[in-house]
């Protein structure tokens, strides 16, 4: 493989007989090729041979479907319960954000931690056994650092719910109708 980076992203055909074409290599793959483009942050794009319909996303999520069903899961059946609820809410939008930023800042944080090994280290900061070795000293840290920034992430995002609150009454107040004060159906 080259050094230089690639301008376009890669682009991968999903048959009607469900094959996946890299139009790259010439040769079709598997989800599991496609989960090592994942893992070597390369750039791609899985469109339906004959609609032309982006499919990256039902691809990503077939990739996470394998792995939560093999091994060890990420989530558990509490949590996805409670992203399913985040559908059709109208929280939705802002709760892809919220996770979106909470992994980035998680990916941060082990990139900083990766670097403060590398000089620990030095050459074998990668190494899967150091690394372990690593995250086993740093666990009781780490745990701390997490429930922190799980804590205020919680507060600012209850925060910002209560904020979306009051500006919803100040908007509504100013509306020629008596606003509902309990959840009681009126009496005539």
């Amino acid at each position: 493989m080259t050094t230089t980076k690639k301008t376009s992203e890669r682009l991968i055909k999903k048959y009607p007989n469900r094959r996946l074409y890299d139009t790259e290599t010439s040769t079709y793959i598997t989800l599991t090729d496609v989960k090592q483009l994942v893992l070597e942050q390369e750039d791609f794009k899985v469109i339906d041979a004959k609609s032309n319909e982006d499919l990256t996303r039902s691809i990503l999520l077939q990739i996470i479907l394998e792995e939560e069903s093999g091994g060890v899961p990420m989530f558990s059946s509490s949590m996805l319960s409670q992203i399913i609820r985040f559908y059709g809410h109208a929280m939705q939008g802002m709760m892809g954000a919220y996770l979106e930023k909470n992994i980035q800042a998680f990916i941060d944080i082990q990139g900083k931690l990766a670097e403060q090994s590398k000089n620990l280290y030095e050459n074998n900061a990668m190494n899967p056994e150091v690394w372990s070795q690593f995250m086993n000293m740093q666990a009781p840290m780490m745990q701390g650092m997490m429930t922190n920034y799980i804590e205020q992430s919680k507060n600012m995002f209850v925060q910002m719910q209560e904020q979306m609150q009051n500006q919803a009454k100040t908007m509504f107040s100013s509306f020629p109708f008596k606003p509902v004060t309990s959840s009681e159906p009126d009496k005539k």
